[in-house]
């Protein structure tokens, strides 16, 4: 399969601050599957022939145990030369590789057979700058279908955004090797070697064809894709939700680490995608083994201050959510000031306490109340803020928050209402959002 082949038009010119049409029309978000223009019938062949001879493999030829493990082997070094090479090095350039790992990254993402790693970083650019946009090229907001294979197998009326600066790209001389030679790496890694290999060393000619060939290109296509649907759509988003990565354990088991989605678009230069050390991302772990051994330098991570921002913003977001959702106190400046005498008038009427100059009415609450209702009612119209803070008993955050509940008045010249004991400890760590402080 090529997707390569296919001309997605992305221009190679470096990103303009100049405001334009382009720009403006970036930000547009059409969700449905784009209208199919025609079928790119090389990339349909391809994959349609491919998970045949798969499925036939899988149900009638049984390999023999090297070809099996050749197969697993091969799984790993196909996707890693996606996930490791045209993702994390050529999109993103999130470490340095020497000579000797670019053409192992090359080769090993030839055999994946999925454009080459040019066609693959420049297309992945142009996700990341014009993400969940009508410009992006495999826009989750067009949903599963198009985002996993969709955008490869037809035409649409899809326009992918251009202003990517592909310049680093046309100087990697190893790069653009693969490139210009692409149906040549696909036809030796991809196809020829992994048949060649078990049949000829151990001659089994059937199980190379069917499963380190077929079978292994079949997995590695759909954990590729994945990265571009599945990433989209499934898990949380513990860095930031203004656009649909999320992160998930089970998407990076199946792309070989690259399931830490929300983490890679808020910090895509990061070598990681998986920041924790006990997060599955064995791409990660290639790298670090990479620059331990001296093939790998200028390992980039994103400042962990600036890491611990992100899952701070959106920790203070969801208890700003669960926040909204609880009722609470009437704001004081919303309470009527109320004069002693009114306050002794109404204390004939109903259960009425005074504590810390807030006028509570506890009428309700009487036989509720853990101590009893005498103790109440024998202190109407009193100030009982020495008794509520220890005198009588230290009450606990629960009792301060439900009393501040039944708050309905001020005391005109009680104490003051703004000190420590007058906000209920549930507000002491109330959230607000720029807007309300404006």
């Amino acid at each position: 399969m090529s997707p390569d082949q296919q001309d997605l038009r992305l221009a190679s010119t470096r990103l303009t601050t100049q405001p334009s049409a382009t720009m403006a029309a970036s930000s547009t978000r059409t969700e449905h599957f784009p209208t199919i223009r025609g079928v790119k019938w090389p990339n349909m062949i391809s994959i349609v022939v491919t998970h045949i001879l798969a499925i036939y493999g899988a149900l009638y030829v049984t390999p023999k145990r090297n070809t099996a493990i050749l197969a697993v082997v091969l799984y790993f070094i196909s996707t890693l030369g996606i996930t490791a090479g045209s993702h994390r090095l050529w999109s993103h350039r999130s470490f340095k590789a020497s000579a000797p790992l670019r053409l192992f990254l090359v080769l090993a993402g030839g055999s994946a057979v999925q454009g080459s790693a040019y066609w693959w970083a420049k297309v992945h650019r142009s996700h990341h700058r014009y993400i969940d946009t009508d410009k992006d090229p495999y826009s989750a907001q067009r949903g599963f279908l198009f985002t996993h294979v969709g955008w490869i197998v037809f035409y649409t009326d899809v326009a992918p955004g251009g202003g990517v600066d592909l310049s680093d790209l046309h100087k990697d001389k190893i790069l653009m090797w693969q490139h210009n030679n692409r149906a040549l790496v696909w036809l030796l890694c991809g196809y020829i070697l992994p048949v060649v290999i078990p049949g000829y060393f151990w001659g089994d000619w059937a199980g190379g064809l069917f499963y380190s060939t077929a079978l292994r290109l079949t997995a590695c296509y759909h954990s590729v894709w994945c990265i571009n649907s599945l990433a989209h759509m499934l898990g949380e988003a513990p860095f930031d939700d203004k656009h649909t990565p999320r992160d998930h354990l089970f998407t990076a088991l199946v792309t070989m680490g690259e399931g830490y989605h929300n983490f890679h678009h808020q910090f895509p230069m990061d070598y990681r995608n998986a920041f924790r050390w006990y997060q599955y991302d064995p791409t990660k772990w290639f790298i670090a083994a990479c620059g331990a051994l001296g093939l790998a330098s200028n390992l980039r991570k994103f400042p962990s201050n600036e890491v611990n921002k992100g899952i701070f913003t959106m920790r203070a977001k969801e208890l700003r959510a669960t926040q909204d959702s609880l009722q609470w106190p009437t704001p004081v400046e919303k309470l009527p000031i109320v004069t002693w005498e009114n306050f002794q008038e109404e204390s004939k009427k109903r259960t009425l306490l005074l504590v810390s100059g807030f006028i509570h009415d506890v009428t309700n609450f009487l036989e509720e109340h853990p101590g009893g209702d005498r103790l109440l009612t024998a202190h109407t119209g009193k100030d009982v803020t020495a008794k509520f803070f220890g005198g009588v008993y230290d009450h606990s955050h629960a009792a301060h928050n439900l009393l501040s509940m039944m708050r309905v008045g001020i005391l005109q010249g009680g104490v003051e209402t703004l000190g420590e004991h007058a906000v209920p400890p549930s507000q002491k760590y109330y959230v607000s959002v720029h807007e309300d402080a404006e």
